[in-house]
């Protein structure tokens, strides 16, 4: 029940009810129902744009995922520069180092292969920037195995660069009299007269005629496997394996400056040229065998003689003379 008002009339001075005008009252509920009308649609807006208004934190987060989304752009920018460094080396390690060392190049299948079988990325899938994250995760996991598969394969070709070095020093690649001691080449390898039955005969060495005495040097790195006169017709000869199938024999030797079992490297001092044995006068003959076969030392002086030098010795081996042994 609603309660009844009054007003003071100074006139009469006295109070008086106020009675209620049903038009006013009319005015009063339309004007009620206006304002929540407009309250309504204000609450309408504001639920509408809802989604475009943001807390301090969604703010936050919404810079952290923009700084995520560059440095990932980053992390493929410098992928890409990686992977074009990376080609490059696997191009010269197939087409230049592997091709020196004669090794069989790496198939681009096994340098480019991916990652088979179960799903690795499936914690990543479901977030707003999966396809973002995914395709950068296998793009790294990818570089890292093509790194790892290029890591080993510079390791086998370090390892194939010492194999080479020392192969290149084990090599009976020099001239066991020097130039300037020798007499003459007297005889090389090949059929030549034997001074003793002066029949023909095939001489597997060369001979280098030199006084007795003139200093004998080792023409690769190896170990002395023989120093001693037990073998027929060498007399004090000197036999070094070089490893890689290859041996030296130095024969007919005055004295012995090496002891069995003695490692050498190229050029040192091992003996003197002599005529001990079956030898007509003091030279030197000398022997190169690749996998127990004698084969001819005129290829194996690389190492101290000159193009004009080498063609000098060439002629002169090539000459049907008669050997000194």
């Amino acid at each position: 029940m609603s309660k009844v008002k009054y007003y003071y009339d100074s006139e009469t001075l006295s109070y008086r009810k106020i009675e209620k005008k049903k038009g006013r009252r009319l005015g009063i509920f339309l004007l009620s129902l206006a304002g929540m009308m407009l309250s309504g649609f204000l609450l309408l807006l504001v639920y509408i744009n809802l989604p475009y208004v943001e807390t301090p934190k969604e703010k936050t987060l919404k810079r952290e995922l923009s700084n995520m989304e560059l440095q990932f752009q980053i992390l493929n920018k410098k992928m890409a520069e990686a992977e074009s460094v990376l080609a490059e080396v696997a191009n010269r390690d197939n087409n230049l180092y592997r091709v020196y060392f004669e090794a069989n190049p790496i198939p681009i299948e096994q340098r480019q292969a991916g990652f088979g079988g179960v799903n690795r990325y499936k914690d990543l899938e479901g977030f707003d920037n999966s396809k973002l994250i995914i395709a950068s995760s296998k793009r790294l996991d990818i570089l890292t195995k093509q790194i790892v598969v290029q890591s080993r394969s510079l390791d086998e070709i370090a390892q194939l660069a010492e194999e080479k070095e020392e192969l290149l020093s084990a090599i009976p690649a020099i001239q066991p009299v020097k130039n300037e001691d020798l007499t003459r080449m007297a005889s090389g390898f090949g059929y030549r007269t034997d001074p003793f039955t002066k029949g023909s005969k095939f001489h597997f060495g060369m001979d280098f005629t030199a006084p007795r005495g003139t200093p004998v040097y080792a023409s690769g790195d190896g170990i002395v496997i023989r120093a001693d006169n037990t073998a027929s017709g060498y007399g004090n000869h000197i036999r070094i394996d070089h490893s890689y199938g290859y041996e030296s024999l130095y024969a007919h030797l005055y004295k012995f400056n090496v002891r069995n079992g003695q490692r050498v490297k190229r050029g040192d001092l091992i003996g003197f040229v002599g005529s001990t044995g079956r030898s007509e006068a003091p030279h030197l003959h000398y022997e190169i065998f690749k996998d127990g076969e004698r084969i001819n030392p005129i290829n194996f002086y690389y190492g101290n003689l000159t193009p004009e030098e080498f063609a000098s010795m060439l002629l002169a081996s090539q000459q049907e003379n008669q050997s000194l042994d």
